[in-house]
């Protein structure tokens, strides 16, 4: 074929262009679709509770993911800080995915279980209080805002539509949050965070992070917001 039909009109070189990434696209994409590791969820992990979804919805919402990612890039600084690199297995049940692409605040991926609720809770209602160089915004006013349960039940139903495996008495549990401040959900949902993670592997040549007890809150130097 002649070059001058796409070097020499715009239109032409435009619908060329897109025909090509579009084959390219497809190329890359739909063998993803079925491999295993990508639609089949890691070993024991379950779709989120009723309060992890209703805590999720209120992430999105507050845009946390503009200055949060929850991916760990297999660069090793990355996973000696925040774990074991993630694999497209923990984000199955993810719609949409937080991956993010900035980090103002640190990765939270790995976040479940490194701090207490209360821990958490002061620091969503002013994060200064446990981490004194943040730059972070509080947000006080997720304390005194309660669940939207019937909008969880829906959001729920619409996501077993979607795949995930629930149950009716699983999309029934959102009637419980009744009551429940929004404050509540979001900490519940950064607690399940990473549970099902690998685990990495400690390389005996580096320091060892210093360990602490179930329950009590990592020192705040630690992160950095």
């Amino acid at each position: 074929m002649n070059h001058e039909f796409f070097e020499k009109n715009i239109l032409n070189m435009a619908i060329g262009i897109a025909v090509v990434i579009s084959f390219g696209g497809l190329a890359q994409i739909v063998p993803l679709m079925f491999e295993a590791q990508v639609v089949q969820p890691m070993p024991g992990m379950k779709p989120y509770s009723a309060i992890e979804v209703a805590g999720r919805d209120v992430y999105i919402r507050e845009g946390c993911y503009n200055c949060h990612s929850q991916m760990v890039r297999t660069l090793r600084a990355e996973v000696v800080r925040y774990g074991h690199h993630s694999l497209a297995a923990e984000s199955v049940y993810d719609r949409p995915f937080q991956w993010g692409s900035k980090r103002t605040g640190p990765d939270l991926a790995r976040v479940g279980g490194r701090y207490s609720d209360e821990w958490h809770r002061v620091h969503l209602i002013n994060p200064r209080d446990v981490v004194p160089e943040s730059n972070m915004p509080g947000y006080p006013w997720l304390e005194r805002n309660l669940v939207n349960w019937e909008q969880t039940e829906k959001n729920m139903q619409g996501l077993r539509t979607l795949g995930h495996p629930y149950s009716d008495e699983d999309i029934a549990k959102a009637r419980e949050l009744n009551g429940v401040t929004e404050i509540q959900a979001v900490i519940a949902y950064l607690q399940g965070l990473g549970r099902h993670a690998p685990k990495r592997e400690v390389d005996p040549t580096l320091n060892p992070e210093p360990k602490v007890a179930e329950g009590e809150a990592v020192p705040a130097p630690e992160v950095k917001s």
